[in-house]
């Protein structure tokens, strides 16, 4: 098979990869991407997107549950619906089909030339392929690297028979009777909650003494509200030891007693890892942060022209992050001034309510010594909200109390991850509380909850 040579080369199509190698190409670089499995890495087929299809269609059948039980809407009246869990892997499955054919698609306009199999490097310019037709050596004047991420698996629950991950769990064909989640950070919950809305009887085991321990307790209180009104059981500050007789999970509680969790599937999701095994990093000299590839604000690695992307760069794991970053290391290479430069980079958690996140919390705000003002805004006072019988949650805005530059920006309800935009925009113009009060916002919207929440850490709130 005959070498090929380029000026760069992407090992991994996740979604900073594929990014990183349309832009190469678009700025006419002679681009090669690598990929041992279908472009678009673990957010489009095995995360991400899958994941938020099932939430919705768990949510839509919920809703009809509750219309044929009097519980929703007055004047709609349906009858008992049924659930098939197979068809809508199915929806789910072409969902994400016609995503990984648009990527592929998109790769080609862009000419980048894509190589299938598993990559391995010889050196900083050089790799080996395992492809279908035999080993595929290319070599590359600049490399990227975007190996991406796996779940951490726990020695004493391997994954396997009835310990899944959040890959064997988005494609299940049918809900288990009783499923316990192990983890309840964003991933455990959004899935815990999904398949309880399913009908799965389902319970969570969390090692610490709260549930998303990343977000502070304002963000989480409503969501703890709904898995109590969803009867979700809940064990913190509890550890799971191991499967006991193969078909319950052994914890220990936080007292010390040991209990024995009856489980059809127990989904184990304490975190992701870097994949930074299994293709030749011993062969090459990169600086470590951790377990994360050590990089600059240009994304360059400890090596000359070999940069790192994504999940394997370090915290925060989210594909946009990674897409940034890829696009900045495409434009760097083809000589533009780039660096990372960011001011904020949101987060959402698609429980029930919903979570996002920009900027600063009050709590990490004060904790760097910054004097601030900060408000919320509640849903029950947003016309939107009550009209989608959506009033649980609000919007709350954080900024300095000096020049009232905003530093934060976070909601929790329904259907607010689409307010992350905004929170971001905000923050990267560098808005002040009076900007953000003056700019007009759509009437009848939840958006309308951001400048009320800036009018109200000014002082004169309009609606409540």
């Amino acid at each position: 098979m005959k070498d090929i040579t380029c000026q760069v080369l992407v090992v991994g199509a996740g979604p900073g990869g594929y990014v990183a190698a349309i832009r190469a190409g678009q700025l006419g670089l002679d681009t090669v991407v690598v990929e041992a499995k279908r472009p678009g890495g673990t957010c489009l087929n095995v995360g991400c997107i899958p994941s938020k299809a099932l939430i919705h269609a768990a949510d839509e059948y919920l809703k009809v549950r509750e219309m044929a039980a009097g519980r929703r809407v007055p004047g709609i009246r349906v009858a008992e619906p049924e659930f098939d869990l197979a068809a809508c892997r199915e929806w789910k499955d072409g969902i994400v089909n016609r995503l990984t054919n648009g990527v592929a698609a998109l790769l080609k306009k862009a000419r980048v030339k894509t190589v299938e199999g598993w990559a391995r490097f010889r050196d900083g310019k050089t790799v080996e392929v395992e492809t279908a037709l035999g080993v595929q050596v290319i070599r590359a004047e600049h490399v990227i690297i975007a190996t991406g991420s796996q779940p951490v698996e726990l020695p004493s629950l391997p994954f396997g028979g009835r310990v899944i991950s959040s890959t064997e769990a988005l494609a299940l064909e049918t809900a288990p009777e009783r499923l316990v989640v192990v983890g309840a950070g964003y991933i455990g919950l959004e899935l815990g909650i999904a398949f309880r809305k399913l009908g799965s009887a389902v319970t969570v085991v969390e090692a610490t003494d709260r549930i998303l321990p990343l977000y502070d307790g304002e963000l989480t209180r409503p969501v703890k509200a709904n898995l109590d009104e969803l009867a979700i059981t809940l064990h913190l500050k509890a550890k799971a030891r191991g499967m006991a007789g193969g078909e319950a999970l052994l914890v220990e509680a936080a007292d010390g007693s040991e209990l024995r969790l009856p489980a059809d599937k127990v989904l184990v999701t304490v975190g992701r890892r870097p994949l930074t095994g299994d293709w030749g990093r011993e062969e090459l000299a990169l600086d470590m942060n951790g377990p994360f590839i050590a990089v600059d604000d240009r994304c360059r690695t400890s090596m000359r022209g070999v940069y790192a992307i994504g999940d394997v760069t370090g915290e925060p794991m989210l594909a946009h992050r990674a897409m940034a970053q890829g696009e900045m290391v495409a434009e760097v290479i083809a000589g533009e001034k780039r660096a990372w430069d960011k001011v904020a980079i949101p987060a959402v958690c698609f429980t029930d309510p919903e979570i996002v996140t920009a900027g600063l919390s009050p709590d990490q705000a004060r904790t760097a010594g910054i004097e601030i003002r900060t408000a919320q805004f509640p849903f029950q006072a947003n016309g939107r909200a009550m009209t989608t019988e959506a009033e649980d949650g609000f919007v709350r805005i954080v900024a300095r109390a000096d020049n009232h530059l905003v530093l934060g920006l976070q909601a929790v309800g329904s259907g607010v991850s689409e307010l992350s935009a905004s929170f971001a925009l905000a923050l990267e113009m560098g808005c002040r509380l009076e900007d953000v009060a003056a700019t007009i916002h759509a009437h009848p919207t939840l958006g309308e909850a951001i400048p009320e929440a800036a009018m109200r850490a000014l002082g004169h709130a309009l609606h409540i």
